[in-house]
């Protein structure tokens, strides 16, 4: 069974959203919101969250939360299941309350935070609820407009200080900034997610995959990882082996030499990462096989489990190879 791609690491910002299961109103009531809200503060402390946008909608809720440690997965689905287990036993039901896992979507906070922040201030507007967003009781916009007490757990000052130092100045100018702006003009920065879950600049999506997913081993409950993990050129594969071993490209890359344990490591390597295929990579390594690449794979990866000395080696070719 397939998972979605979850990329966690301290000092991440996402947009999570979640929905009722058939569509259900499972935060039809005020009182059901409230203890939504309760339960989402607990979860900002005991998993060191700073929620700095929320709105609860009558069949789903969005939160705009940064992860001060890599533990987004934790937090949202302790956040779930004790509400789901509260709101069973309130309304005498049993079964799933949410709609299958949670989706979030990491978010470019230097360029995005304050869009996506808006973008959940109006989710009630853009679902003809209310005019205005300050009409809206269940969102944090009364808190930042300065128009109610914001509850302790939520981080308002971040996001208004992309307006202003002064935050009378701030609530202002963050007031219109949201209203300002019609509903039509008004863009779904989800839509334009690279990946289909970030948030951000090509620089920023360059930076998760090279410098985040290419430290996570492959998974297959998670094609999309294998997918989005960097891949290196088989040269700059060559080149880190050659490196390694102090030999010439040339003796990886030429076929004869038996016992050749840099050619071994550069193809065992070249077949895990570069995406290239096994005839492809016979070619290049002096014209053996496909099935021969297979085979070199296979004893290589014995080896890297069963020689721990074996596997280090390898390990530290591959953090030169991406650079972690």
């Amino acid at each position: 069974m397939t998972r979605p791609l979850r990329v966690e690491y301290a000092g991440a910002f996402y947009h999570v959203l979640n929905r009722g299961n058939g569509g259900e109103k499972v935060l039809g009531q005020d009182r059901d919101k409230e203890k939504f809200l309760q339960y989402a503060g607990e979860a900002a402390e005991q998993y060191s969250l700073s929620i700095h946008t929320y709105c609860l909608m009558d069949n789903h809720f969005h939160l705009l939360v940064e992860t001060h440690d890599a533990n987004l997965s934790a937090a949202i689905q302790w956040l779930n299941i004790s509400y789901a287990a509260w709101y069973n036993k309130r309304h005498t039901r049993s079964g799933h309350v949410f709609q299958g896992r949670f989706k979030s979507y990491l978010i470019d906070a230097d360029e995005y935070l304050t869009i996506v922040s808006r973008y959940i201030h109006l989710n009630p507007v853009r679902a003809g609820v209310v005019e205005k967003p300050r009409d809206y009781p269940w969102s944090s916009y009364r808190c930042f407009a300065g128009e109610q007490k914001a509850p302790g757990w939520l981080e308002a000052r971040q996001v208004l200080e992309q307006f202003s130092a002064k935050p009378s100045r701030a609530r202002a100018a963050y007031r219109g900034f949201v209203e300002d702006i019609s509903i039509g003009e008004l863009e779904n920065p989800i839509k334009g997610a690279r990946e289909g879950f970030i948030i951000g600049s090509d620089g920023f999506a360059d930076w998760v995959q090279g410098s985040i997913l290419a430290k996570r081993p492959e998974e297959k409950e998670i094609p999309q990882l294998k997918k989005l993990k960097p891949k290196p050129a088989i040269e700059k594969i060559i080149e880190a082996v050659a490196n390694e071993f102090g030999c010439s490209r040339d003796a990886i890359v030429r076929s004869g030499k038996k016992n050749n344990q840099a050619r071994d490591i550069a193809i065992y390597i070249a077949r895990t990462a570069s995406g290239n295929s096994c005839k492809c990579l016979g070619e290049y390594f002096g014209g053996i096989t496909g099935a021969g690449i297979t085979m070199n794979y296979s004893r290589i990866k014995t080896l890297f489990v069963q020689d721990k000395k074996f596997g280090k080696k390898i390990e530290k070719i591959n953090k030169q190879i991406f650079n972690i």
